[in-house]
């Protein structure tokens, strides 16, 4: 497992310009993921304890989280082939797939998507549109509006991961 570095781990950013503080927010929700995940048991990051989503595990959102990104960046906003586990009739495969593989390799391809990420939005100006187009209006989105989708998207999760984390093996933390 590659070692993250949970010592940075801030939403404060360097500067306060957008670029810089939507960058910083994404990294820090990011490494919550990480964070909520240390010391976790393999058996624990693959409880299911919610009778209603039967997919809902720790490792179940990291897959989710690292197939998400993968998702709006490379497939929507670069226009490269999905390779997204799941269809339309079964989006949820990508997180059953979590249930099945190890945390560690969940955590460093999600560290390693971050890492694409973040070498695109370097690349790219922050009004730079997507290949794709938003299915409802036929517009494209922007890149900062993909960025902020990720930050939510993350934020989301790490309410969840809070939840089933103490679940799993009582251990609390922000």
């Amino acid at each position: 497992m590659t070692h993250i570095d949970l010592s940075n781990r801030t939403d404060f950013p360097a500067a306060f310009d957008e670029r810089t503080t939507l960058t910083q927010f994404l990294r820090y929700v990011r490494l919550t993921v990480h964070a909520k995940c240390v010391d976790l048991s393999q058996s624990d990051a693959v409880k299911t304890p919610l009778p209603g989503s039967p997919a809902m595990s720790v490792a179940a959102l990291v897959s989710h989280l690292r197939w998400s990104e993968a998702f709006w960046i490379d497939v929507i906003f670069l226009g490269q082939p999905n390779h997204w586990p799941g269809t339309d009739d079964d989006s949820a495969l990508q997180m059953r797939a979590g249930l099945e593989r190890p945390l560690a390799e969940l955590l460093d391809e999600y560290a390693a998507q971050a890492a694409r990420t973040d070498e695109v939005v370097a690349s790219h100006d922050w009004d730079a549109e997507s290949v794709h187009n938003n299915e409802d209006t036929g517009k494209p989105f922007a890149l900062r509006y993909v960025i902020m989708h990720l930050i939510e998207e993350t934020a989301r999760h790490n309410g969840h991961l809070d939840i089933l984390r103490e679940m799993a093996d009582g251990v609390i933390g922000d």
